[in-house]
């Protein structure tokens, strides 16, 4: 039986193989090399107290893997060259490896420069953010909520730019014509203008919107008598979720009242409804030394702003007098802290005493 002829390797096997090693040597050593210097400059740019990680290393991790493709695209043909192969590809290799070391590492860096431009982008928007909201104080809570509604707009923006320029500039290295996309990108701005002025409008009140702080997410807010929680906030629409979980949509240019329920501060308001034949100066002595038990909860002391402001006598109704008290807290707090007021205050009446009206009409119950 005859043997199965083995194929000759070539004389210059020994010089090809060296020349490919060399050139996986020099293109990891510049992947390598790149990565630091990815690492610093991100570095550089949140600093070592801000920097995040994860984020961190994927960055690198992506810049090393794009750099060793685009150094070895780079390196490999003149190595084979070098190396004396005469690649048959089907086409000439002077063409395809001056294509491959021109506009194909053009093209991959290009890349490498859009992505690396991207995240150094959301680097710099993420330590501005933290910059911004670094403060001991009882409002940074609120210039963080700012800080990442007005970073994450600016985020999408910078990036959608960042990869349209890129995809262009790509196009045009690739030899192809671009006039005809920037004309009708020029067209299609004429058919936003006259044609899609709804969307214009929605999207001008979303830039008043984020720009004036009108709201910011995390807020609690009624939107045209919807209220709920800001989850997003878009140019187009702001999107809130009740306490049911329903989620709303509403476009910005159809927002006509927007009242913010937790910027800067926010009052829990207690209503109490006293007989006549009540002393009202016991009301108040009640309902401070609430107050004060309150204040000195160690998990509500925090959110306490001020001490309880006495409004007073706020009505006269038919069988009762009103009186509204009420404690300047956090944001988003003041549900909580009126909820444990007012525990403290039913506890502070009844030891004293003190009791509330009886409905008109209903005579109260009395030991037979």
């Amino acid at each position: 039986m005859q043997a199965s002829a083995i194929p000759a390797l070539p004389q210059n096997s020994l010089e090809v193989l060296l020349a490919l090693a060399m050139a996986v040597v020099i293109a990891g050593a510049l992947a390598l090399l790149a990565g630091r210097l990815t690492r610093r400059l991100l570095r550089s740019i949140e600093g070592e107290r801000f920097q995040t990680k994860p984020i961190t290393d994927a960055t690198v991790s992506v810049v090393r893997r794009i750099m060793f493709a685009v150094s070895l695209l780079g390196l490999v043909f003149p190595a084979l060259d070098f190396a004396g192969v005469d690649l048959a590809v089907g086409l000439r290799d002077e063409d395809l490896a001056r294509w491959a070391t021109r506009t194909g590492v053009r093209v991959a860096l290009l890349l490498l420069l859009a992505f690396a431009a991207n995240r150094f982008a959301g680097s710099v928007i993420r330590r501005a953010e933290r910059e911004v909201v670094e403060t001991g104080d009882a409002h940074g809570h609120e210039r963080r909520k700012r800080a990442h509604t007005l970073g994450a707009a600016f985020g999408r923006f910078v990036s959608g730019l960042i990869w349209v320029t890129a995809s262009l500039v790509i196009l045009r290295e690739l030899d192809v014509d671009i006039t005809p996309v920037l004309t009708g990108a020029g067209i299609l701005g004429l058919a936003v203008g006259f044609g899609a002025q709804t969307l214009v409008k929605d999207m001008i009140a979303g830039v008043f919107i984020i720009a004036e702080d009108q709201v910011r997410v995390g807020d609690a807010a009624i939107v045209n008598g919807i209220e709920g929680s800001v989850e997003e906030i878009n140019l187009r629409t702001i999107v809130l979720r009740n306490l049911e979980g329903v989620v709303y949509t509403i476009a910005n240019g159809d927002i006509r009242t927007l009242a913010n329920r937790s910027k800067d501060y926010a009052y829990s308001v207690v209503t109490l409804n006293v007989s006549y034949d009540t002393n009202t100066d016991e009301v108040i002595e009640a309902v401070q030394a609430a107050a004060a038990e309150v204040m000195k909860d160690p998990a509500l002391a925090s959110a306490i702003l001020d001490a309880l402001d006495v409004l007073g006598i706020d009505d006269f109704a038919a069988a009762h007098v009103t009186m509204r008290f009420r404690l300047k807290t956090l944001p988003l707090r003041q549900a909580e802290v009126g909820r444990e007021l007012r525990r403290q205050i039913k506890k502070m009446l009844d030891a004293r005493g003190i009791r509330m009206p009886v409905p008109y009409g209903r005579l109260p119950d009395t030991d037979r």
